[in-house]
């Protein structure tokens, strides 16, 4: 488990600075909110369409490790060409490396959480999935105010090669990945595309796993479209486009905070229930930061934290009771794909709406995320389903 929360935390730090690097990157080169958000949205809508293929085959390994050790060098390489690309090559050639960069980017997220429950003992599985889902909030505190650290320091050249950096050093921890048992592994000899179809099949029919996917890819629409607005608001508000990047930690801060109250607290409110009622205050948190003011800001950051924290950790718990254990990989890539395309387009909207109004924008993400909380409650239970028990840690 050590070696896994280090190789987790290096991957995700790098992850969470390099999407702020290559936004103050592309800014800085571009001089545009628009170019810079097309460029993220390459890179994290790559990793959407890669993410099914990479859990499916990783599901089929003797030693997943291995192949997650290679998706990470990959992606740490194509962040350097595309830093080397910028300025030098035409804006649309870029945008490919970045989409050629991004399809194994799904192994920074769902590719490791897969792999946790052949990492400890099943009874130890809830407190480990609370710990897994902290280093996202590790990883977003730590990796904006690196990335706006750097920019503000040795300029935004040097955040990107610190975050392909972190993400090529967590290889090593991948590659010593526990493997399965041989006999398990014999079993998976489908074929490919009938595993991909099996996996798709197990999201849309159980309503626990399908609404809760539906509603966190919601509320990533409403992500992005913040994640967009960083540079202008730390150019507007905050004094400097790297400045806003720290608006990001605020909110990895207090999500850090939530998640440890939730484990000391597990039996408060099951899973399902912090889902949706997660995502009402992240589109509180929206509606707050649409004033434009630095205070109020910073307090907006922090209570979007405080919803996106224990969304994600409730969201792993419910993948965890319900992904079939040779399905779990793909079910995992699967999820973070279809999140990373909502963070996607969010961000993709919001670009050229930023430089429009940013506060329209940011209360238009608002409005997003309060779409969340009935998009999860519209998708209805079965009559005979599984108990609504909560796997938070004891």
């Amino acid at each position: 488990m050590a070696s896994y929360a280090l190789g987790t935390v290096m991957a995700r730090v790098g992850d969470e600075a390099s999407g702020p690097a290559l936004m103050l990157a592309g800014y800085a080169v571009a001089g545009s909110a628009a170019e810079a958000s097309v460029l993220l949205a390459g890179i994290t809508a790559a990793a959407a369409a890669g993410g099914p293929v990479l859990g499916a085959v990783l599901d089929r390994q003797r030693r997943p490790g291995r192949l997650l050790a290679a998706a990470l060098v990959l992606y740490a390489i194509g962040l350097a060409v595309i830093l080397v690309g910028l300025g030098r090559l035409p804006f649309a050639v870029t945008v490919l490396i970045a989409v050629l960069t991004g399809l194994p980017g799904s192994a920074l997220s769902g590719g490791w959480t897969g792999q946790l429950p052949r990492v400890v003992p099943a009874e130890r599985l809830s407190r480990a999935n609370a710990l897994d889902a902290m280093t996202f909030g590790m990883a977003g505190l730590a990796g904006p105010v690196l990335a706006g650290g750097l920019a503000q320091t040795l300029g935004a050249s040097a955040a990107v090669v610190v975050s392909a950096a972190l993400i090529g050093s967590a290889a090593p921890a991948a590659w010593m990945l526990p493997g399965r048992p041989v006999r398990a592994w014999d079993a998976r000899r489908g074929s490919l595309t009938g595993d991909l179809a099996a996996g798709m099949r197990v999201i849309a029919g159980k309503p626990r796993l399908a609404r809760a996917t539906l509603a966190s890819v919601v509320c990533c629409v409403a992500q992005g479209m913040l994640t967009a607005c960083v540079p202008l608001l730390g150019d507007r508000v905050l004094g400097g486009p790297g400045r806003g990047a720290l608006l990001l930690s605020c909110a990895a801060a207090s999500a850090l905070v939530a998640n440890a109250v939730l484990a000391r607290f597990p039996q408060t409110l099951t899973p399902d229930s912090i889902i949706w009622g997660a995502a009402l205050v992240q589109a509180a948190a929206l509606a707050l930061a649409a004033t434009g003011r630095p205070a109020v800001l910073f307090l907006a950051l922090l209570l979007a934290g405080i919803g996106e924290g224990p969304q994600l950790t409730a969201l792993f718990a419910v993948r965890h009771r319900e992904a079939p254990e040779h399905l779990r990989g793909q079910i995992f890539t699967t999820g973070a794909s279809l999140k990373i395309t909502g963070f996607a387009s969010g961000a993709a909207i919001a670009g050229p709406l930023a430089t429009w109004s940013l506060p329209a924008t940011l209360a238009t993400a608002a409005g997003v995320a309060a779409l969340a909380a009935p998009a999860f409650l519209a998708v209805p239970l079965d009559a005979v389903g599984l108990p609504e028990e909560s796997v938070l840690p004891d």
